[in-house]
């Protein structure tokens, strides 16, 4: 079916955008930019570590899957929840068949073509490492709703899903037997770098019996002591990478396990790195320090590899 005139216009539109903000990065940063194109090119993609088997989850508990960097396969309740979902070989602007940007150091733990039916697509916030256009697309379906920023869903074809809900700051929505909630966060939206007037948001997700925060991207914030309130949380997906040299935006691993803490946490899923290279440190330093900061808590540290899987019954 073809598009409404008015989706048509406004996607033509998003394209030239986004074309006219790579054609100016790329004029400030060619040489850099190339060469690391270039580089990343000749590097191997690797298989993820594991293979989940979301099928055999229950419609009963908690159960949870990293697919790499921020995406994660929730079932609470039995509702199924997919998080920034990013499938693509790399996150950064598409031009035709060609994406710049950063590539990826290993392969989702699922594609697209194994996902279980989806029940919600939960979005944190407009930057291309979390709202992949090309992967959004793939996930349209009229049995599907998106939960997502405020002033982010002119990125999507709304029509395309059966509902698309934004949200500020301890706004919220029920879908099923799942209430979200948007959490304040410390980031920001803009994904191309002028809209800056774009939302962005953790999330907390109750279902009838267990809750689930999904952080989003933050750097360190005192916001998570009110985000649980009195109840505990079963399990944080907390951002642990790209705080070098980004620390005004990205919390360091320390951080992330004390935010999670004031949020009532049980257990932390980190998300947010060794898929990508956001930063400078080390890939396998993010999980290395959280887990020294957990110290003799660092068994409540669920999913360390990509592919990793874990439930609640």
């Amino acid at each position: 079916m073809t598009p409404p005139t008015s989706e048509r216009v406004r996607d033509h539109r998003l394209r030239w955008a986004a074309l006219a903000h790579a054609g100016a990065l790329l004029w400030k940063e060619a040489p850099n930019f190339w060469r690391r194109y270039q580089h990343e090119s000749r590097r191997p993609v690797l298989p993820a570590p594991c293979t989940p088997e979301p099928h055999r989850w229950s419609d009963r508990g908690l159960h949870a899957t990293w697919l790499g960097h921020s995406t994660v396969l929730l079932k609470i309740d039995g509702v199924t929840v997919l998080t920034d979902p990013v499938f693509s070989l790399r996150a950064g602007i598409h031009v035709g068949l060609t994406t710049l940007g950063v590539q990826r150091i290993v392969e989702p733990a699922l594609d697209l073509l194994h996902l279980p039916k989806i029940d919600i697509v939960l979005l944190s916030h407009a930057h291309m490492d979390h709202f992949d256009l090309r992967s959004l697309r793939a996930l349209e379906s009229r049995r599907t709703a998106v939960v997502t920023a405020s002033r982010t869903s002119d990125l999507l074809r709304v029509r395309r899903w059966s509902a698309v809900h934004e949200l500020g700051w301890g706004q919220e929505v029920q879908l099923g037997p799942l209430r979200i909630r948007a959490a304040e966060v410390d980031h920001w939206g803009a994904r191309l770098r002028t809209d800056t007037w774009r939302g962005y948001n953790g999330y907390l997700l109750t279902g009838n019996a267990h809750r689930v925060l999904f952080a989003g991207d933050t750097a360190d914030t005192r916001a998570f002591r009110r985000i649980a309130g009195s109840r505990d949380v079963n399990v944080a997906i907390m951002p642990i990478g790209a705080y070098n040299p980004w620390i005004r935006f990205h919390c360091t691993p320390e951080q992330a396990w004390r935010m999670a803490r004031e949020a009532h946490a049980e257990r932390v899923l980190p998300v947010h790195h060794a898929t990508f290279l956001l930063g400078r440190e080390p890939v396998t330093e993010p999980l290395e320090r959280l887990l020294h900061a957990a110290g003799a808590r660092a068994s409540g540290v669920v999913c360390h590899r990509i592919g990793d899987e874990f439930s609640i019954r």
